[in-house]
């Protein structure tokens, strides 16, 4: 029993670090990814490049709480069984979390106008964090065992 704690404390804490590391990192991608959603081309003179105008109220313009709810469990449970994956060295099991996500999502995806951007930024930054912790943890397995 003892003779695999190691490989236990390595999934252990992969699984741990990928779930609530990768929630204020998400958070930061879908802050840093934030575009006027109601932007428009400024007013312009021929020839000229069109600019887009910023809401005059941002916070407010892109304050969207009942939008993709439940998010936060979602990512979380997300990075555990892509974490999950890696560590079982089934990486393409990957496949199947993305599209039960998706499929989850799907009806709200199409009923709010910008949904799937945030969708998209949201899911990319999980992915991409629980995927490098989940190489880091299983390339630490193959060291121990």
């Amino acid at each position: 029993m003892l003779t695999h704690l190691p490989e236990l404390a390595v999934i252990v804490l992969a699984l741990l670090l990928a779930s609530l590391g990768g929630w204020p990192l998400s958070s930061l991608v879908l802050r840093l990814s934030r575009s006027p959603r109601r932007a428009r081309p400024a007013a312009r003179r021929p020839g000229e490049v069109p600019v887009l105008e910023a809401p005059a109220h941002p916070a407010k313009e892109w304050s969207t709480p009942e939008l993709l709810r439940g998010g936060l469990w979602i990512g979380l449970l997300e990075r555990v069984a892509v974490t999950a994956c890696v560590l079982a060295d089934h990486p393409e099991m990957i496949a199947v979390v993305v599209a039960l996500k998706g499929l989850g999502r799907y009806p709200e995806l199409r009923s709010h106008e910008g949904a799937s951007e945030r969708f998209l930024v949201g899911t990319f930054a999980s992915l991409l964090w629980a995927v490098a912790i989940g190489a880091i943890g299983l390339a630490l397995l193959r060291t121990v065992a």
